[in-house]
């Protein structure tokens, strides 16, 4: 999404959408394989899981939309830059210690 925003010169809210449709693409395609490994393996997914999944995903979407309207972009922007920044340094502190064979 950064991308899209910083190199492609996109609105903020159209890079959301373009980035949501891109990932939810590539989550059903990543689905429906697995849907035939586990079928090959006799097993099944928990599909009132799947379900509650999907709604929440869904009213969380609607959510969204409905809070992104009424934000700013440069409020958004930031924000979404803080939570990349935060992110970053959670993820490194992580790893980093393993990497150097500190765990």
């Amino acid at each position: 999404m950064p991308a899209l925003v910083l190199l492609g010169g996109m609105a903020m809210h159209r890079a959301v959408a373009t980035s949501l449709v891109i990932i939810a693409l590539k989550s059903f395609s990543g689905f429906y394989k697995y849907v035939d490994v586990l079928a090959a393996q006799n097993l099944s997914f928990d599909w009132s899981v799947l379900g509650l999944v999907t709604a929440l995903g869904v009213a969380g979407s609607f959510a969204g939309n409905r809070l992104g309207t009424r934000v700013p972009q440069a409020a958004l922007q930031r924000g979404f830059a803080y939570f990349l920044v935060v992110m970053g340094i959670y993820i490194l502190s992580r790893s980093l210690p393993t990497a150097l064979g500190y765990s």
